[in-house]
């Protein structure tokens, strides 16, 4: 007989709504996450699940099934923001400056749920389930220094979830093919001369050169830039030596992500070397992108959700995102599936408002739960 898991989840509801709440109480930024880290561990030692720390914060959990199958992995991010609260609910953050503002602590419980739950399952699971408790997703990435430390081995397909405020709680989003963008930071330092403002002509101002190639990197097509910061001057009359601006590239695809990085640096040497400056340009690859490119595991997480919550709950989602997520660096190392569990908020992602629905975590509890028991099973 197959599990219910929407019904255990509801079942442990009031736990996990309790669970949330502390991790919500005590947000820490990436790499810095040492208490949550502790909770998680807290968690994990009252349901018997065996685990090992990784990297200075992550935690790295196993359930071993009775039966033979496949073995698969459930990944949560831990981090928050550095955002201050402004939600006035009664478990707000008690860490001035920062914030589950992503919607971390309901990630952490609904895989803290999952696990719950197949432990009780051990006798029915085939393979393992393996969960992954994953630092800095927000900052330099935190995925692929855990792939490196060794989290994936053994493991051959992934899943994950984030909270999105545009479904209802309760509901769940399911998208094939290209989901998140790809993207890439970058810093521009533009060198030019700096003068007397009554003497332009001796100089080369670096503010006048930022403001012709920002508005023509805003330019570039086939995915988004955007310029985030620019600091330049000392003086209301001095011409700016130097300036510098920085931000990011966002598309589809890391060969994409290329050419756009090549025609951004293009653009800064073409339009400096015009203005007889110079400039360095310095950028970094980030996530590489979620593509849920593997249509059977996707329509697998599709009907386990329409089997679990029902299909009026089961959303797919028809254009992807430009918003990045270093999850993607898993499914490019393995295979595996990312879906969106409704939040049910009226405020957007970061924002200080941002609080999803209890019933999110009940949601990614059990599709997480249900999601790996049907995946172990199957054959190839």
């Amino acid at each position: 007989m197959a599990v219910n898991f929407l019904n255990e989840a509801k079942a442990l509801k009031d736990k996990l709504i309790e669970i949330r709440k502390s991790f919500h109480r005590i947000p820490e930024i990436g790499n810095h996450e040492f208490k949550t880290s502790e909770l998680i561990a807290k968690y994990l030692d009252e349901a018997c699940i065996k685990y090992h720390r990784v990297l200075d914060t992550g935690i790295i959990a196993r359930i071993d099934g009775k039966n033979a199958g496949r073995n698969s992995a459930v990944r949560s991010d831990i981090d928050a923001l550095p955002v201050t609260e402004n939600t006035g609910c009664d478990f707000a953050s008690n860490n001035p400056g920062m914030m589950h503002a992503c919607g971390h602590d309901v990630h952490i419980t609904g895989a803290l749920g999952a696990a719950m739950m197949l432990k009780a399952h051990e006798d029915e699971l085939c393979g393992s389930v393996t969960f992954l408790f994953q630092p800095n997703e927000e900052g330099d990435g935190g995925a692929q220094r855990m792939i490196d430390a060794g989290c994936l081995e053994g493991i051959d397909a992934v899943f994950g979830c984030h909270v999105d405020p545009a479904l209802p709680a309760g509901h769940v989003g399911i998208r094939y093919g290209n989901f998140y963008a790809a993207s890439a930071t970058f810093n521009v330092i533009i060198h030019g001369k700096s003068a007397h403002g009554a003497q332009r002509d001796k100089g080369i101002d670096s503010i006048e050169v930022s403001a012709h190639i920002i508005p023509e990197i805003l330019k570039i097509s086939g995915g988004v830039v955007s310029v985030g910061m620019i600091h330049a001057g000392t003086a209301n009359n001095i011409l700016a030596g130097t300036a510098e601006f920085c931000g990011i590239i966002r598309t589809f695809g890391v060969n994409e992500r290329s050419r756009m990085c090549n025609e951004l640096r293009d653009i800064c040497e073409r339009i400096s070397r015009e203005f007889k400056a110079t400039c360095e340009c310095l950028i970094i690859d980030s996530c590489p992108g979620i593509v849920n490119d593997n249509d059977a595991i996707t329509s697998m997480v599709e009907s386990s959700a329409r089997n679990t919550l029902g299909s009026e709950n089961v959303h797919i989602i028809d254009k992807p995102l430009f918003i990045s997520e270093d999850f993607g660096c898993f499914i490019m190392a393995k295979t595996g599936c990312f879906y969106h569990i409704g939040a049910g908020c009226e405020y957007p992602l970061h924002s200080d408002k941002f609080l999803p629905e209890p019933d999110a975590i009940v949601t990614a509890s059990a599709l997480h739960a249900a999601a790996v028991m049907q995946y172990n099973k199957k054959e190839d």
